[in-house]
């Protein structure tokens, strides 16, 4: 049955379906996501001293492999904000909500693997 009335909203196609739950996902990473960044920032922050005692060719190898993971590190950061970001702003329709969940998972994966490339790239004394 359709409904003829004047000024009657047509039912939403399933395409345009809200999605009520659209903030959960995003919420969750978001919670997740921003305290592992600062973790891995201040950690990457803080390990020069572990050479603090180094000096010579140890030392220098050490700087320079630092240098390339700080700067691996802050730039895998920032593109998990960017994905955290991209979670926060797909639109909140049903047919959205597994992009939504997607961008929220690779946000602090993001995080996650950026961090091992870190360490991974410092070579260690």
């Amino acid at each position: 049955m359709s409904d003829d009335r004047p000024g009657a909203a047509p039912a939403p196609t399933p395409d345009e379906t809200p999605d009520l739950h659209s903030w959960i996902a995003p919420l969750i990473s978001s919670v997740v996501t921003v305290p592992l960044g600062l973790l891995a920032l201040l950690y990457g922050a803080l390990s020069p001293m572990e050479c603090d005692s180094c000096n010579g060719e140890v030392a220098e190898r050490f700087h320079d492999s630092w240098m390339i993971g700080w700067t691996v590190l802050w730039i895998g950061l920032l593109i998990a904000l960017a994905v955290l970001i991209a979670s926060w702003a797909v639109p909140h329709l049903l047919r959205y909500a597994a992009r939504r969940v997607g961008l929220a998972l690779a946000a602090p994966a993001t995080v996650g693997v950026t961090f091992v490339a870190f360490m991974a790239l410092v070579d260690w004394p």
